[in-house]
């Protein structure tokens, strides 16, 4: 049988309002912390490894939780789902910043199960409500997303300062937005995608799931090398910076462009995408830009600024091209939402593993440069061999 929402009828604009206040609140709890990680480790006597489990441990949350989201999300309704792990977010964000030290990591392990299910639902709900807009849509969802997350790195520092509660205050602030959220939210709720009772029968759309499928593999491998770039550097870019003597004030100003200008980057792909017909120029040219700005770190720190910035740029254009993959590879919301789980299963366990590996090394070689050559050779080279298979005009049958 078909699914479709179910209730009142509400305008699209207002729906995508609900949609992007959403994209909002995935990254901020995240990227907040990576600036603020130093005095989580002096607080509670982190060694840096463990500090950065803090990053990891929501990604092992999405591996984790994601197989199981798109189950969820149909027995509960698509939107239901969203408000359910919204609220979840609320109380993780609350216990993470509250003492004592157990709390913090049964609070960052809540908000990891929350973003795990809006990561997955996210991408069906654009499939299902904005069925030909799939890039523009997902272009404005993922620039909110990275706007927000710009601005939890950029004013983490400040406002961590202001206080005597020092960072427990920029890391549980986002509580506000996501209450903001569940209000606007609200109206929706009386919408639940259900299957219809009075429509016929639909012919089956596919005979085998995504993990059989090499499509699905090589969008989920994409999927997970991007990510492993991404949280790599929201980990531990201050760090590499502070070691070749960037002050904590300016490496916190390169945190911000590095987010901000993901946003120049998912606009620039959500732009391309529905004009093109394969995706090459995307998955091949953002990968290789984050090269040539990884080989930038490490041979001239000095322009730390413009790395950051083109690290951002092209980590806006890989993170819209590998979420709008999960439609544009697929005929239907259901689809999109198996392939949605699988990738981000795979590959957020893939990209829980970069931080603590690439903090490991430095710890093992007091140097940066071991870890900076891993990232090269290990993840974006074989992220651009990954962007020549994804960006061919396929469907997964």
């Amino acid at each position: 049988m078909t699914q479709k929402p179910r209730g009142i009828a509400l305008p699209a604009w207002f729906v995508l309002l609900g949609l992007l206040l959403v994209a909002g609140n995935l990254r901020t709890a995240i990227t907040a912390v990576g600036p603020v990680l130093p005095a989580i480790e002096q607080t509670y006597g982190l060694a840096s490894t463990t500090a950065s489990i803090l990053v990891s441990l929501p990604l092992v949350a999405f591996a984790s939780v994601s197989p199981f989201a798109p189950r969820f999300a149909r027995a509960v309704g698509l939107e239901r789902a969203i408000a359910l792990a919204l609220s979840l977010l609320v109380v993780g964000l609350v216990v993470r910043s509250t003492p004592p030290v157990a709390l913090l990591w049964v609070g960052t392990a809540l908000i990891g199960v929350a973003i795990a299910v809006l990561n997955v639902v996210l991408p069906a709900l654009v499939k299902r409500d904005f069925p030909t807009k799939i890039g523009q849509v997902t272009g404005a969802y993922s620039a909110v997303q990275s706007s927000f997350a710009a601005i939890a790195a950029g004013v983490s520092v400040p406002v961590a300062g202001m206080t005597e509660w020092g960072w427990r205050v920029p890391l549980g602030m986002w509580a506000g937005l996501t209450l903001i959220t569940l209000g606007v939210l609200a109206p929706q709720l009386r919408r639940h995608t259900v299957p219809d009772p009075g429509s016929a029968p639909a012919p089956a759309v596919r005979g085998r799931s995504p993990w059989g499928s090499a499509l699905a593999w090589q969008v989920t491998g994409f999927m997970g090398l991007q990510s492993v770039v991404f949280y790599v550097f929201v980990t531990w870019l201050p760090a590499i910076e502070h070691s070749a003597g960037v002050s904590e004030t300016a490496a916190g100003v390169h945190s911000f462009l590095l987010n901000a200008l993901a946003i120049g980057g998912s606009l620039l792909a959500s732009a391309l995408i529905p004009r093109l017909r394969n995706q090459g120029i995307i998955s091949v040219g953002a990968p290789a830009l984050t090269v040539v700005a990884t080989a930038g770190v490490l041979l001239a720190p000095e322009w730390s600024a413009l790395w950051a910035s083109m690290l951002g740029l092209a980590g806006g254009a890989n993170i819209v091209l590998a979420l709008s993959l999960f439609g544009l590879r697929t005929t239907n919301h259901a689809d999109a939402a198996a392939m949605s789980g699988m990738a981000q299963c795979i590959g957020y366990l893939v990209a829980a593993a970069g931080p603590i590996a690439i903090g490991a090394v430095h710890e093992a070689s007091a140097t940066w440069t071991p870890s900076l050559i891993i990232v090269i050779v290990v993840v974006e080279i074989p992220l651009i061999v990954f962007g020549l298979l994804v960006g061919r005009d396929r469907i997964l049958s």
